[in-house]
Parts: structure tokens; C-alpha cells; sequence
């Protein structure tokens, strides 16, 4: 750290800009993988935790995955014009919709994952793992303090 707080820092020392450029590779890199079966980049995150927890409201999947409601509609949308998706109203609250994976929804798991998991060997390649994925959840944490 320095104590000269307008020092310079360039790109290639800067943590926040090496991490935002790996994550805009692996995105690429997936979004290559993923685009062969006809899925978008925005639909990809909904199909991860909905294959774990299937059945969440708009609000409980937008909040799973980051992303503010207004901006999930649209991707839920084309889920749901693409058939992976179908809605269902709660029985005990009629103001909230449930959304579930249809089977074809489901069936895009045993597409897809393996592409995921490509892009995370290829990422791996050379790095010890555990303590890569340690210190980012370190990092991580440095900030959770601050909400």
C-alpha cells in the first residue's frame, strides 16, 4: 500500500482492474461456449440457480443473482418465449409468481455445464486452485464489512 494516495497506479497493479479483466475474459469465453446452444449471456446466470433452487419468485432470483428486477424481466422473458421457463402464481400469495424451469430448461443443464466447466479448467491452468479461490474470498470480505 502506498502512502501517497495519488500515486500513480497503473493497470497491470491495480487489483480492481486485473480482476474486472479477467472476469470480462472467462464472461467471453462462456458466452462463446454457451452461444453454440442458443443461450444468452443474461439467461445463463437464471439457469444456474434455477437448476439449484427451482420454483424462487422474480424478486428471490434477481436477488440470487445481482441483477435489479427491471433488468431481469427482460431476460426472464426470452426464457420463457424460449420455452425454459413457466410461471406459476402462489397459492398462498397471489401477488407473487413462481418461476420453474420447464424440461427443456432442465435439459440445458447437461448442455451447458460442461462448458462452465471447461472455462474453469482453462482458467485453473497452471494455479493452485484452493488458494486462488481462498484469496478471493478474502478480498471479497475486505469489502463485505462495508455492505
Amino acid at each position: 500500500m502506498t502512502a501517497d494516495p495519488a500515486a500513480k497506479l497503473p493497470f497491470e497493479d491495480s487489483i480492481g482492474f486485473l480482476v474486472r479483466d479477467l472476469n470480462r475474459a472467462i464472461q467471453r469465453d462462456l458466452q462463446s461456449r454457451i452461444a453454440a446452444h442458443g443461450v444468452p449471456p443474461g439467461a445463463w446466470y437464471f439457469l444456474r440457480v434455477l437448476w439449484e433452487e427451482d420454483g424462487l419468485t422474480q424478486r428471490e432470483l434477481a436477488q440470487r443473482v445481482g441483477m435489479r428486477e427491471p433488468t431481469a424481466v427482460i431476460a426472464l422473458r426470452g426464457m420463457e418465449a424460449a420455452g425454459w421457463l413457466r410461471r406459476e402464481r402462489s397459492a398462498e400469495d397471489r401477488r407473487k409468481v413462481h418461476l420453474f424451469l420447464t424440461a427443456q430448461g432442465h435439459a440445458l443443464r447437461e448442455a451447458l455445464m460442461p462448458a462452465a466447466h471447461a472455462v474453469n479448467a482453462q482458467a485453473a491452468e497452471g494455479v493452485d486452485v484452493p488458494a486462488f479461490i481462498a484469496l478471493l474470498r478474502q478480498v471479497r470480505a475486505n469489502f463485505a464489512a462495508d455492505g
